[in-house]
């Protein structure tokens, strides 16, 4: 199986940065995505970033230019830095680990950590 340990959530206020962390263990394989989701009370669970392990980056059209998604596959952790936070960036974040091969799929998600955003 696969763990996921998420860190460096908090509270920054508008304009602020933070930086998340994602390490994961376990039975990883070469070929996958990792990438960040965030849910804010009330909506449905969203796509911020991912990156594959060949490094080819999305991004959501309401973090483009503020936020950086990047991985050391060498330490199977993904990161997002997030600059210029506004009040609509609060939500729990959730890092997320995909991965596919011969074997099959496997879709993994972290516990969550919390960034609030104060105006």
């Amino acid at each position: 199986q696969v763990q996921l340990v998420e860190s460096g959530g908090g509270l920054v206020q508008a304009g602020g940065s933070l930086r998340l962390s994602c390490a994961a263990s376990g039975s990883i394989f070469s070929i996958n995505y990792m990438g960040w989701y965030r849910q804010a009370p009330g909506k449905q669970r969203e796509l911020v970033a991912n990156i594959n392990s060949g490094g080819s980056t999305n991004y959501a059209d309401s973090v483009k230019g503020r936020f950086t998604i990047s991985r050391d596959n060498a330490k199977n952790t993904v990161y997002l830095q997030m600059m210029r936070l506004k009040p609509e960036d609060t939500a729990v974040y959730y890092c997320n680990l995909y991965q596919f091969g011969d074997w099959g799929k496997g879709d993994y998600w972290g516990q969550g950590t919390q960034v609030t955003v104060s105006s």
